[in-house]
């Protein structure tokens, strides 16, 4: 398909072989620029230009989108603003699209007395046609977006940018990993002393904008957190702020919980409420001051105390409160422990102690049940002991050591390259971070002797580190891209690591030396795990493909039989895992299912279906549980053999990012956006299904 670039042509769309378009007879432009195929029209923009789907023949056809300006009327002052506004727009995605939420400026150039704009694609669907099709967005739903987007717009404020048309269809849900995108740059304006002193133009959707935006030209921050929260408004209730306006102007914000169809938590309402103020001056004025909000409530509702124990209930009948005192003895009872614990021992010498948490609560729990019988619960709870805050950094990746009794945590960057973390199971305290990558930690991985430590990052670097003094032995270069998969055989000599350059390559581990490159996958690939001879990978190219390494001369090139596609799909494969015994496969792909293969027969199992999209998974040590994580912020655990929900629980305030089990299986252990790692208490439901 070729697309005619007349803005007046009503049927714009041509087979591939025209010279001439069928419909308006205006010659195809076959390259803009001898660069860009213009294939599918996307919107029109009334005559002044059209915005066009667009593939990048210089990046293997790569999609794009490229904007169109080619006004009517020269000369008028429509015509001067458009182009300004144009102009205007490239720039700001020039500054701005370094930001991984912000689509990136591909070129900005004129041909054929026409601007084009050409842009990133972000491949995925706006948040009106969201609502559209959900029908429902809670509440827990409209913090995700807000704690999401509050960032975005907070960097484009500190770069002396105001967006002035925030709303549903300016705000896109990518497909890959379900992160919000903030589009459309073109009503951007920088604000200073000198534009907020002037009048200037009313650019913004009404019933969105605020009031000083539509009468006086006037923007500024708040005025962006006014357009947010009657996004919000609109997402939560279905009302379009645009059809309020028109009925009673500015007014419907003095009443907008009057159409909600359910009651809101009330830090979210105390959110919205202020969003919403018709007088900017009593609206928040930046978007720091939104986060802190949520901030505060959230770190209110979570532990403070390191050992701090909070029990999920089951469904059980309602009971009278009395009947949950032994519930607040219990806490007591552990606040003791962990006081005198912590006193008695150095914390070099706590580390040390053979101390069994769960035979702690055990102990408890019987002393409990011989007071009162309601105590029993307990065996059907799942048990939160310990909360950790990564200090402000999100939680990317998790390792625990073979001795269960440090934690690893991969981080985010987020102004502090001591990205990795090591943490003490049992109280909670950092022990030491390491420095050295200088983006993003998306993966770690310990061996199975406990003594070496792998990192991989955005950096395009793997890094290799001793754990028995935490210093660096030597840095892996090779690949050209961010790396997210890595895994380390279990004689601890091979490393596998997988990149968003689209190759596999393995490593000496023990002399850091490159032994072999596959190439396969035609897109990022984003996990890869070993069983013995037997590697798996998943790519965003949707498919999982098995490699064979042969592990007996790791020091020579690896003799690989050609790699075998285990599975398609029609979305993208984001994580593998092998069980604990290298019998099953599972896959977790884009279209909310895990999906579990039998290794030897290449035959596929079972499908897991999930209500939302899984990020992580983690087989318990006897292959029996898979727990998975997501963006929908709870934890499943799922019947290996049957596939049967086994449990779900909320978890975390943003999307689960990592998971991994204790090796006894009785921990599970979570890191998540939200800069917390949780963990849980599972061993009960361990031996229930046992």
């Amino acid at each position: 398909m070729i697309c005619c670039l007349n803005p007046d042509c009503k049927k714009p769309e041509n087979p591939n072989h025209n010279q001439i378009c069928q419909s308006c007879h205006t010659p195809l432009v076959q390259l803009l620029r001898n660069r860009f195929r213009v294939i599918h029209l996307l919107s029109d923009e009334g005559g002044f230009g059209r915005t066009y789907l667009s593939e990048d023949t210089d990046k293997l056809n790569e999609l794009c989108v490229i904007k169109q300006l080619a006004p009517k009327f020269n000369g008028t002052w429509s015509h001067r603003k458009a182009i300004q506004l144009f102009s205007e727009e490239a720039k700001r995605l020039q500054e701005l699209g370094e930001h991984p939420q912000i689509p990136t400026l591909l070129a900005y150039f004129e041909q054929d007395n026409c601007l084009y704009l050409v842009q990133q694609f972000i491949d995925g669907y706006n948040l009106l046609t969201e609502l559209n099709s959900r029908k429902i967005y809670r509440d827990w739903d409209i913090q995700s977006i807000l704690i999401d987007l509050l960032p975005v717009i907070k960097f484009i404020h500190q770069r002396g940018v105001i967006h002035r048309d925030i709303k549903p269809e300016n705000i896109i849900r990518r497909k890959a990993d379900g992160r919000l995108t903030l589009i459309d740059f073109g009503s951007a304006k920088q604000f200073s002393a000198k534009v907020q002193r002037k009048h200037g133009t009313s650019i913004g959707s009404h019933g969105y904008s605020p009031i000083e935006q539509i009468r006086d030209g006037k923007a500024y921050p708040a005025s962006d957190l006014f357009s947010l929260g009657a996004t919000c408004f609109h997402l939560l209730t279905g009302v379009s702020p645009f059809q309020l306006w028109l009925e009673y102007g500015y007014s419907w914000v003095n009443n907008w919980q009057d159409y909600l169809p359910f009651i809101l938590s009330p830090e979210l309402t105390e959110v919205m409420d202020k969003l919403l103020q018709k007088e900017i001056q009593h609206r928040y004025q930046a978007a720091d001051e939104v986060l802190k909000v949520f901030m505060k409530k959230h770190t209110h509702l979570l532990p403070s105390s390191t050992n701090e124990i909070i029990p999920i209930p089951a469904k059980i009948p309602q009971k009278s409160p009395h009947q949950y005192l032994w519930l607040l003895n219990l806490f007591i009872m552990f606040g003791v422990i962990t006081f005198f614990a912590v006193g008695e021992f150095s914390y070099r010498e706590f580390r040390k102690l053979p101390i069994d948490v769960i035979s702690l609560l055990k102990k408890s729990n019987n002393q409990k049940v011989a007071a009162n019988q309601s105590a029993q619960i307990l065996d059907k709870n799942l048990f939160l002991l310990n909360t950790i805050s990564s200090d402000q950094n999100k939680v990317l990746s998790l390792a625990i050591s073979p001795d269960n009794k440090m934690i690893v945590s991969g981080e985010d960057v987020n102004g502090n390259i001591n990205n990795i973390k090591l943490w003490d199971v049992m109280t909670g305290r950092k022990i030491t971070s390491l420095s050295g990558h200088l983006q993003n930690v998306n993966k770690v991985v310990i061996s199975d002797d406990g003594e070496t430590l792998v990192s991989a990052s955005d950096d395009q670097t793997i890094k290799v580190w001793n754990l028995t003094n935490n210093k660096l032995v030597y840095t892996l270069n090779g690949h050209t891209d961010a790396v997210h998969g890595l895994a380390i055989s279990a004689d601890g000599k091979t490393l596998v690591s997988a990149s968003d350059d689209q190759t596999i390559k393995v490593w000496n581990l023990i002399t850091g030396k490159l032994i072999s490159t596959l190439s396969g996958h035609n897109d990022w690939i984003r996990s890869v795990d070993i069983h013995g001879t037997i590697l798996a990978s998943a790519s965003f190219d949707k498919t999982l493909k098995l490699w064979h390494i042969d592990q007996q001369n790791t020091t020579q090139e690896i003799k690989q039989d050609i790699s075998q596609t285990l599975a398609t799909s029609t979305q993208t494969f984001i994580n593998v895992a092998f069980s604990p015994d290298g019998k099953i496969l599972a896959g977790v792909s884009r279209d909310r299912t895990i999906k579990l293969w039998e290794v030897t027969t290449r035959k596929q199992i079972l499908t897991i279906k999930a209500e939302n999209n899984i990020n992580t998974i983690a087989f318990s040590p006897d292959g029996k549980i898979l727990a998975s994580g997501g963006r929908e912020r709870t934890i499943k655990l799922w019947e290996v053999t049957t596939g049967k929900q086994i449990l779900s629980f909320p978890a975390h305030n943003h999307t689960i990012t990592s998971l991994v089990f204790t090796s006894d299986g009785k921990l599970l252990i979570s890191g998540s956006e939200d800069h917390l790692i949780k963990i849980w208490q599972i061993s009960q439901y361990s031996q229930v299904n046992n």
